[in-house]
């Protein structure tokens, strides 16, 4: 709850390395890859005398947690953004932290917000549910990154003297907008079949890789491809043929197109 005591601004990375992002359409919410949009800036309201805060949208509405089912039969609750003419407790959520580095929401169902991942219509969706022991533990898990907070004048020249960050002054207060951290390497990719064939119907994805090690991104992409034991290509930019990618990454988090086939394709080169 200290975080949030301090944060007037804050974005939610899942455990799905996506963030908590509101609708254009002013009601739902989803996940996303982008975490520079204005739809990830959440901006805090603790509610006075208690240790319950309130998130507010770009949009001026609150994230509510509602008792409407998600899916008929199924278990989990929408998740939306309203703004109700009085605001009761659907609009607020207790941040509670095991570990001092990921944060649960929990609602006033005592229900906690959830970061889905799937087939559709699951998959970047976000409900609010009690985890499974054994399966969705980590999908409650959010990692909270501070946009913006809030310094009391007293302790302002002890605490921040970097001109790196703006300032805005009121009487008692000043706002500090914090640098963002980086977003990780920006990766394209599209997959292939055992014959090595490209899906061009499937088309071109991408995700934000925060990793540094050629080993970690094969990971990741089996994870997101839900493909067994992969094969990173990539195109040769003088003759457009393919290449395994076998040793590093390109230096400074550069953005990369790649091919990921299954290791068990026979590729003409």
């Amino acid at each position: 709850m200290e975080i949030f005591r301090k944060a007037t601004i804050v974005r939610l990375r899942s455990h799905n390395d996506k963030y908590l992002s509101a609708d254009e359409d002013q009601e739902s919410v989803h996940q996303d890859r982008r975490g520079t949009t204005k739809n990830t800036r959440w901006t805090v309201e603790i509610v006075p005398g208690s240790n319950v805060i309130r998130l507010q949208s770009c949009y001026g509405k609150y994230l509510t947690a509602t008792n409407i089912h998600f899916l008929l039969g199924a278990t989990g609750e929408k998740v939306l953004q309203t703004l109700p003419e009085k605001l009761d407790s659907s609009a607020e959520w207790e941040p509670l932290s095991d570990d001092g580095v990921h944060v649960r929401f929990k609602s006033r169902y005592g229900q906690y917000l959830r970061a889905n991942k799937g087939v559709p219509p699951w998959r970047n969706s976000i409900t609010h549910d009690i985890p499974s022991r054994t399966v969705t533990q980590d999908w409650v898990m959010w990692t909270v990154d501070v946009l913006q907070i809030r310094v009391i004048k007293d302790d302002a020249e002890s605490t921040h003297s970097s001109s790196t960050f703006s300032r805005i002054e009121s009487d008692d207060s000043f706002i500090v907008s914090l640098p963002l951290k980086s977003e990780g390497r920006l990766i394209y990719y599209e997959t292939g079949d055992d014959s090595g064939n490209i899906n061009k119907e499937i088309g071109e994805k991408s995700l934000i890789f925060h990793g540094s090690e050629l080993i970690e991104l094969k990971k990741k992409l089996e994870e997101e491809t839900e493909m067994e034991d992969v094969m990173i290509w990539c195109r040769n930019p003088l003759n457009e043929k393919l290449c395994p990618l076998q040793l590093h990454l390109p230096p400074n988090n550069a953005t990369m197109h790649i091919i990921v086939f299954p290791s068990s394709c026979e590729i003409d080169k």
